[in-house]
Order: C-alpha cells, then sequence, then structure tokens
C-alpha cells in the first residue's frame, strides 16, 4: 500500500530568500522543500515584513483571502494573505504571507526596533494575528492539513487556540499540531495585560495555562499544548529539560512533557556546502583526492599573510563572538594556544570586548592569528575547505551547522559535548580508530586546551589524519534524511489517535 501523502501547513516568523535573521529561516525552507519532494504537500505561512520584495518574487493577491478582518484586544485588524511559490525548487512549495501594513508592511526589521535595539512593543499583537491568522486560511481555502507545524515562540498560540477557541469546530477536529524550538533562549514573554489580546477563555490566564513568573509566554504556550515538541538536536531536547541554565525557566513543563519530546538534527544544504562543487574554492576535492584540500590550505595561509607548511595545522574558527559560543574560555586559553605548532584564523562579529580583544592578538601575533570581524560567505567557504580543524567551544549549541559542514569538507572538528556538537561529532578513540573528530566535556579552558594538544598530536600522524578526515566526509546530513525523521514524527502522532 501507497504510502499516505501528508498535508503539512508550516508556520514559521522568517524563511530565505525573504528574509532571514538566523537558521530558523534556512530550515524554514529546506525542510518544506525536501518533504515536498519526498511527495507530501507542504504550504507554508510567514508574516509579509517591509524587506519582501513583490515584485522581485511574483507575490500576488488571493481573491478569498482579502481584506480579511480579526479582533484583538480592542482593536480591529484588517489582513490579507498573499501568495507566491518558494523561488527556484523543481517541486512548487506554496507560500502565503501575513500582510497587514501597521504589524509587518512599515517595518523592514523582523523583532526589533533599529532605532531602539529594543524589541518592538507591539510583537504580542503581532505574533497573536500570525497565530491566529492560520485558522482563518484553512477555513477560507476549505484546504484541511493533517499536521500544523509550528516554529519558535512566534507561532507559540496556534496550539492553544485549537485546543480551546477552535476545540468544537468540525473542520479543526483532525489536525495535530507539532511545535519545534530553535533556540529556547528567546521565548516571547509580555506583560499580564497581553492576555486580554489573546482572546482566550480567561482560565488559561494562570500557571496552567500561558502565565509563567507573572508573564505571559509564548513560548510555554507552544510546549504545553502541542500534541508534540521536538527540538534540533537529541541532546539538546534532553538538556533542556534537565539543565536549569538551559532550560531557562522552562525546564519543568519540559519535564512535564518528556515523553512527548523528541530531537532532530538540522539538515545541510548539500548543493551549497559540498566540496567538490563547491563554487567559492580555489580547489574543489573529494575524499577520493584529499591531497588536493592542501591548494586551499594555501590559499588560505597566503590571504593572512602566514608562512604556509602542510605541517603546521591551521585552525578555522566560524562564528559569533559571544559568550555561550565559548570565547569567555577561548580568550582564557589564547596565550597558552599561541605557543603551540599552529596558525588560527577566525570569521565572525559580535560583542565588543571580543572585537578588542582580537584586533590586540593580530598585533600580538601577526604570523599564527589573523581574523575578519564581519561577515564573509566567500571567506567562510575558503576557511571550511582550507582548514585543517574547527573549532567550536560553545557553552551551549542547539544544533550547530558549521560543524557539519567541516565534516563534510573533512576539516576535523574539535568541538565541546554539548546539543548538536554531541550529536554529530564523535571523540576520536585510538584504540579503534573509530569517530570523526576531537572533543572536551567541561567548560573550561583547561580542558579545551588539553584536547587541542591531543588533537595536534595526532595531527602529525598523516595517516590516522586522512582516517579522521574521511570518517567524517561519509557522515550523511542532507535534508532527505533530516525530513524523514519529520515525517516518521508526523506519524507518530496522527498513528496516536
Amino acid at each position: 500500500m501507497a504510502a499516505k501523502k501528508l498535508k503539512i501547513l508550516y508556520v514559521t516568523p522568517e524563511v530565505v530568500p525573504f528574509v532571514k535573521t538566523g537558521g530558523l529561516a534556512d530550515v524554514s525552507a529546506a525542510l518544506p522543500q525536501m518533504l515536498s519532494e519526498l511527495g507530501h504537500e507542504v504550504r507554508i505561512v510567514v508574516p509579509k515584513y517591509g524587506a519582501v520584495d513583490d515584485r522581485k518574487f511574483k507575490i500576488h493577491e488571493v481573491v478569498r483571502l482579502k481584506d480579511l478582518h480579526m479582533q484583538i484586544g480592542d482593536k480591529d485588524v484588517v489582513f490579507s494573505l498573499k501568495s507566491c511559490f518558494l523561488p527556484g525548487q523543481k517541486i512548487r512549495v506554496q507560500i502565503y504571507f501575513l500582510d497587514n501594513q501597521e504589524y509587518f508592511g512599515s517595518r523592514n526589521s523582523l523583532y526589533t526596533d533599529p532605532m531602539t535595539g529594543h524589541d518592538y512593543p507591539d510583537n504580542d499583537e503581532r505574533f497573536i494575528l500570525l497565530s491566529r491568522c492560520v485558522f482563518e486560511l484553512i477555513t477560507k481555502l476549505g484546504w484541511i492539513p493533517d499536521i500544523i507545524h509550528c516554529n519558535d515562540w512566534q507561532s507559540g498560540l496556534v496550539p492553544i487556540y485549537l485546543k480551546t477557541i477552535f476545540k468544537g469546530d468540525p473542520s479543526f477536529a483532525k489536525f495535530k499540531t507539532v511545535f519545534t524550538v530553535h533556540n529556547l533562549a528567546y521565548q516571547g514573554q509580555f506583560p499580564k495585560s497581553s492576555f486580554f489580546k489573546t482572546g482566550l477563555p480567561e482560565e488559561f490566564n494562570s500557571e496552567k495555562g500561558v502565565e509563567i513568573y507573572n508573564k505571559i509566554n509564548f513560548m510555554k504556550s507552544g510546549l504545553m499544548f502541542a500534541d508534540l515538541i521536538n527540538t534540533v538536536s537529541e541532546t539538546y531536547a534532553n538538556e533542556i529539560r534537565t539543565d536549569d541554565e538551559l532550560g531557562a525557566g522552562l525546564k519543568q513543563v519540559l519535564a512535564k512533557r518528556k515523553n512527548h519530546l523528541y530531537g532532530i538534527i538540522n539538515g545541510i544544504d548539500t548543493h551549497l556546502w559540498n566540496p567538490e562543487k563547491d563554487k567559492h574554492l580555489p580547489k574543489k576535492y573529494s575524499a577520493k583526492n584529499l591531497e588536493d584540500k592542501l591548494e586551499n590550505k594555501q590559499v588560505l595561509a597566503d590571504k593572512f599573510g602566514f608562512n604556509f607548511s602542510a605541517d603546521t595545522p591551521i585552525i578555522g574558527i566560524i562564528s559569533r563572538l559571544y559568550d555561550a559560543k565559548g570565547f569567555d574560555i577561548l580568550t582564557e586559553a589564547f596565550p597558552e594556544m599561541m605557543k603551540l605548532n599552529l596558525q588560527m584564523v577566525l570569521l565572525g562579529n559580535g560583542d565588543r570586548k571580543y572585537h578588542n580583544f582580537f584586533e590586540k592578538m593580530i598585533k600580538k601575533f601577526p604570523d599564527k592569528f589573523a581574523c575578519y570581524l564581519g561577515f564573509n560567505d566567500d571567506l567562510a567557504h575558503l576557511i571550511e575547505g582550507g582548514s585543517d580543524i574547527l573549532l567550536m567551544p560553545s557553552r551551549y549549541e542547539p544544533c550547530g551547522l558549521n560543524q557539519m559542514y567541516s565534516l563534510v569538507y573533512g576539516t576535523v572538528p574539535l568541538v565541546r559535548e554539548t546539543g548538536g556538537l554531541a550529536d554529530t561529532v564523535t571523540r576520536f578513540n585510538e584504540k579503534t580508530g573509530e569517530g570523526n573528530g576531537f572533543m572536551f566535556k567541561a567548560y573550561e579552558s583547561s580542558a579545551l586546551l588539553k584536547e587541542l594538544i591531543r588533537t595536534l598530536k595526532i595531527f602529525k600522524e598523516k595517516k590516522t589524519w586522512t582516517k579522521i578526515q574521511k570518517n567524517g566526509m561519509k557522515c550523511d546530513f542532507s535534508w532527505n534524511s533530516s525530513a524523514r525523521k519529520y515525517i516518521e514524527l508526523y506519524k507518530t502522532i496522527l498513528d496516536s489517535e
């Protein structure tokens, strides 16, 4: 019997190539696309921010979805849902843009006011509208999905609306909701007065509803009322329900739902990140001709004025420069690292204190350390293709992508054992010859240094090093693999009726 074709409505605050602040936007394009290629019908709902170009993407009005009305608190809000397709794909994925000038169209920035640097004060109303419009869309179109897949706090109210306001509506009776947490640190917290705007029954204005620590919390709503929760790696799924810091105030809520909490690692875009086809690399290569990787290393060394030597490892770092990414322990270990036989290239931007630190270090160690403070896509690819080792000492990492890119590129990762890093990197074992990278557990500069020294020692053993590189290059991080796991997840809740 043929597998059932699922209908999936994917609700997200951002999608590439239209708008992006982080990895969620990449996932929101790649996962729906791959689910469609696997034979399922996926439609996406996303706000139409001012930065979205109607003409470029051929976004058009849909007569049935024009000038719809909704009550948010005392306000009568008029909105439309416009449409287009995800560009440049074989199988067309339809996108519905939530169009409202006041909340979205008049602002190019997604969540924060560029003038003040603070969140928009009406983010509660903006994302109440996103969650509520989903039900209008389904009603007006008569397109009944099997699954509504919500992402992060911005769509966190969809599951509770389904279980309260729309509970008695027969057309919504069969839906199941999946809620994906991409980063638990951002929760959509608002003053208690925001509850009135949601239109939810008064009994949910409490700890048993959407309130926690005297605030209305959209993330909590998603965690409590979705049929199933998942996050972007298995280890992170365990960490957020057991670790006080990573649980970010919601540890208890997650612990209660542990039987409905799953982890699926994100995929990577293997069209863009593939050393055999990468147009950014001076020399393309594969596991069969790894010696060609050295040409990229030479270009990288020359670019930053290093003396090139095949025997001196280049360590690459591509990261936002924040404490959470491990830069507090990295800067502490830095003077000792510079005594070792290595060269280091850093690409990233972030906290001013780290910009200042690394600018001083360039002057102090010009023959061993170089950095580019900013973002440069060409350079990101060259660092992945030309480095020997990629360093990611993160304090926490829900999924992480650079360690997956580096494995595919035969650039051996050295990471801290947390979140998605722990799920994708296997610590090399000298006795068995198994493993694709290096890992340390304690969040301390001494643990980082100790594992780095071990890594450099094994780097000298060329035969062993090549084996580690090839172990990594065999890994499958394609979206095909992740999307199949999502389909299993959807089926789990649909079968549990």
